[in-house]
């Protein structure tokens, strides 16, 4: 029993250790809910299915210091968005622009999707025209045919 309160006392004092300090939040509220609208529209390099509003990736906190910061020095929201998507490109967006190079994200799933659903009718309509014969009988079936009947 003492073996496994010092082990739990050892490993609290670890996760102690490893705790971060909690991040500020701005003095100013109006401030901050820009930084969340522009937080939402970029998305986290490193997570890539996370917004940077919603991640907790270091990058992520960076990228939203320094949104926080060229608010402060009174860029445009336009002008943040601007900035990041010529730093990092299109994929920073959490909503890629239409354009030929983004084409690929916006209709691909869909045109796999069609293609699948394409090849599948192919495969069954073959299939319908195939004779009986050409398939091989279920177990169930094989057991109830006599072998005569083969």
């Amino acid at each position: 029993m003492r073996k496994i309160l010092i082990a739990l006392l050892f490993s609290s004092l670890a996760l102690a250790a490893a705790a971060k300090e909690a991040t500020s939040v701005a003095a100013d509220p109006a401030l901050e809910a820009r930084v969340l609208a522009i937080a939402v529209e970029l998305r986290c390099l490193v997570c890539q299915n996370q917004t940077i509003a919603d991640s907790n990736a270091e990058l992520a906190v960076d990228l939203r210091n320094q949104v926080r910061e060229m608010l402060r020095r009174g860029d445009s929201d336009r002008q943040i968005i601007d900035y990041m998507t010529a730093r990092y490109g299109d994929f920073v967006l959490y909503r890629p622009p239409v354009k030929p190079t983004t084409m690929v994200l916006w209709f691909g799933p869909a045109l796999l999707l069609a293609g699948g659903v394409g090849i599948l009718i192919l495969v069954l309509r073959r299939r319908s025209r195939m004779a009986p014969e050409n398939f091989d009988p279920d177990e169930a079936d094989a057991a109830q045919t006599p072998p005569t009947a083969r």
